[in-house]
């Protein structure tokens, strides 16, 4: 499974890389991974003309998109969509930050897992 990643460097571009989530159990139902620090959970609705400038993360999270998907430039010029049922983890939080776009012309539903 794999998580996007948009973290800034120490010169303050955002970047994207991949995080493969390692797994330490397993059973008949499934594997898990180990459990991760979290500190709340935020529901959002984004409207379909979601198209906002550079700005950096609010804090680190996690966002799992839902139903719809959303696109996302670093500043690096590297730009991914993130589709419904993907995982990116912002760390973008200093810096020139990113720049975030609906995609598809539909309203996204996404959840918010705040890990600061």
């Amino acid at each position: 499974m794999r998580i996007h990643n948009l973290y800034t460097d120490r010169e303050g571009h955002s970047h994207f890389r991949d995080i493969e989530v390692e797994w330490v159990e397993e059973s008949e139902s499934g594997k898990l991974s180990r459990r991760l620090p979290a500190t709340g959970i935020i529901f959002r609705q984004v409207p379909a003309s979601y198209d906002l400038d550079w700005h950096p993360a609010p804090r680190r999270q996690y966002i799992i998109n839902l139903d719809a998907g959303a696109e996302l430039t670093a500043s690096d010029g590297e730009m991914r969509r993130i589709g419904a049922g993907e995982v990116v983890l912002v760390e973008d939080v200093t810096g020139k930050g990113h720049l975030s776009k609906a995609v598809g012309g539909q309203i996204r539903h996404c959840i918010f897992i705040p890990i600061d």
